[in-house]
């Protein structure tokens, strides 16, 4: 008999540990689930290169830094461009922002009207590790 009042109460006390578990994360700021997102708002030529408006969101204290890159699509040459914001240029605190980043072609590479691009943008981190990672095809 001693032993179903203990089953019953270790039963009771599982199950009020579950309900508060479930409070604290039901209380949350929902802020918090929509950290390191990362949106491709608008491309468009910026001569010589090319210029990404993009909406982000990352964790306070965050060390990673914002990252683009585009790919000419048209033609054979291959011509690439790339632009970075640096950690203290982001406002890290869970909500959206919006940033443009500049990117400058590589040497020998050309952008122009018309021409079909493919950008990514992505969180890089201090070891090497990219994230969050959003692209889109264009015509500049």
């Amino acid at each position: 008999m001693n032993s179903s009042r203990f089953r019953q109460r270790l039963a009771g006390t599982a199950a009020v540990t579950v309900l508060v578990g479930a409070g604290v994360l039901a209380a949350a700021p929902s802020a918090v689930a929509k950290a390191n997102l990362l949106a491709i708002d608008k491309v468009a030529l910026q001569a010589p290169g090319v210029q990404v408006k993009v909406t982000y969101s990352c964790d306070p204290g965050m060390n990673h830094q914002l990252v683009a890159n585009a790919t000419n699509q048209t033609g054979h040459d291959g011509s690439v461009a790339a632009g970075t914001l640096k950690t203290d240029k982001l406002t890290c605190d869970y909500n959206s922002h919006t940033a443009q980043i500049t990117m400058r072609p590589a040497v020998g590479s050309s952008f122009g009207k018309g021409d079909k691009v493919k950008v990514a943008v992505f969180y890089f981190d201090e070891e090497g590790f990219s994230y969050a990672r959003q692209e889109t095809v264009v015509v500049l």
